[in-house]
């Protein structure tokens, strides 16, 4: 039976070598290994943690490898890489188990020379580790952050740029933690107070969620679905930024709405919710499995006001000129503000992708706006924190689109804004949501009226 250590050692190889996504490749793992808690917290642990942190590790490994890190296999590469993490991250483990265990995946991943060079290695850099110092904070900012924090040295850079040292160094910090899991209440089927008190006889340690009515924090649990309330459709897993979307596009029964971007139907259901499963919801994708993930989630959370339509969104304008009351658009984005949900991201990013995707964003506001009436309502939403994909799509798209303004969000956000500078860009029609402030994902959301 394979250990915590060598299901890890695999997960890392698809991620690295296979680019499969960290998360997908960790869920795979845990579903198909018979692991005890202990372990299978010590699994995630080491997959994230060494995926996280892999610039870092690697600048360790560099200075104690005459050739690098990249001139051994990657098998090797990724279990000088765990050790290394366990040696210099997680106190909790003996440095004896971390050096044994890896000695013993390179003897089956590697060849005698192999394990010699991993023996040595991790001991020597277990010996040196406090030698080793990152570039000073005040000469090498980037450098230091980069390093420290374990984030790509452009984005780092970016982040100065946009809010400054300490905040991106606190930015960095929520990165790295764990992020909140919360659920949505299925509210058509049962209310949150009923779904709390069901959670915990199922076991689990739950509260409610300070920014939406229907979010439910979740802590200590192996396996949402797995649940009997999950099969029956009680709630789906949302991030609680994310839960603002619905509220503040604020459709009627009677509206018709349309999702640009659906997949896989995380807001559009929640919208159907919030019309009480009246009228009719639109949800475009550009890919058919996709939208099979919407019919998936709308059977279980019995939802029936939810068509699906296989669509480019920035052919929307011309299949429903001025047919809608809503227009959703959550497009496609960086991700960059969910980083501490998939540890891998960061290192999959660039400033072209960036630029690219802002293109696109404006394509699909310019062509779908074209499908609200008079008096309809958009909001425009992603889960980045890129000023070029946020304040800069919206400033450019109305610079384009002048029938279309800016409306304030105070009268439909569920929760109070406790800072003067998000009451202020609030009110003037946007808002953006940070990890390291708001304890949120990253997310940002803009609400507009077509006036004409």
């Amino acid at each position: 039976m394979a250990t915590a250590r060598e299901v890890a050692l695999k997960v890392l190889y698809k991620i690295e070598v296979e680019d499969t996504y960290a998360n997908i490749a960790l869920r795979e793992a845990l579903h198909t290994h018979v692991l005890n808690n202990l372990d299978r917290a010590l699994l995630t642990e080491l997959v994230y943690g060494t995926t996280r942190t892999r610039n870092t590790l690697d600048w360790f490994l560099n200075q104690l490898l005459n050739k690098g890190i990249q001139k051994v296999t990657p098998w090797i590469r990724n279990i000088l890489r765990m050790g290394v993490y366990q040696l210099y991250y997680l106190d909790r483990i003996p440095v004896s188990a971390a050096v044994d265990e890896a000695v013993k995946l390179a003897k089956k991943y590697g060849h005698p020379g192999t394990v010699k060079l991993v023996n040595g290695v991790l001991r020597n850099f277990e010996r040196r580790k406090k030698e080793f110092v990152f570039p000073d904070l005040k000469e090498k900012p980037v450098e230091h952050i980069s390093l420290k924090y374990s984030h790509p040295e452009w984005m780092v850079k970016s982040w100065i740029e946009q809010f400054g040292i300490d905040a991106t160094i606190a930015l960095c910090m929520a990165n790295n933690r764990p992020a909140t899991n919360s659920i949505r209440t299925n509210t058509l089927k049962i209310s949150r107070d009923e779904l709390i008190k069901e959670l915990e006889k199922e076991g689990l340690v739950v509260h409610k969620s300070p920014f939406t009515p229907e979010g439910v924090i979740v802590k200590e649990f192996n396996s949402l679905e797995g649940l009997q309330s999950f099969k029956q459709g009680h709630f789906l897993l949302q991030d609680e930024a994310s839960m603002l979307v619905a509220h503040l596009l604020h459709p009627r029964p009677e509206d018709l709405v349309i999702d640009a971007c659906a997949a896989p139907g995380t807001k559009t259901t929640h919208l159907a919710q919030l019309k009480s499963d009246h009228g009719q919801i639109i949800a475009c994708d550009v890919y058919e499995h996709k939208l099979d993930l919407i019919k998936d989630n709308c059977r279980r959370l019995g939802i029936d006001s939810i068509t699906t339509y296989l669509t480019d969104a920035r052919k929307l304008g011309k299949l429903y000129p001025a047919k809608a009351d809503c227009l959703l658009v959550d497009a496609p984005c960086s991700g960059l503000g969910v980083l501490r949900r998939r540890p891998d991201s960061r290192w999959k990013k660039n400033p072209e992708q960036i630029k690219e995707l802002k293109k696109l964003q404006l394509e699909i506001l310019n062509s779908a706006c074209a499908s609200l009436k008079s008096g309809g309502t958009l909001v425009y939403s992603t889960c980045s924190i890129t000023q070029e994909e946020n304040v800069e799509v919206v400033k450019e798209f109305l610079k384009a689109n002048p029938n279309f303004k800016l409306n304030s969000l105070l009268g439909f956000l569920p929760f109070a804004l406790e800072r003067a500078e998000d009451r202020e860009t609030a009110k003037n029609g946007y808002l953006q949501l940070l990890p390291h402030i708001h304890g949120t994902d990253g997310f940002f959301v803009a609400r507009m009226i077509k006036t004409a």
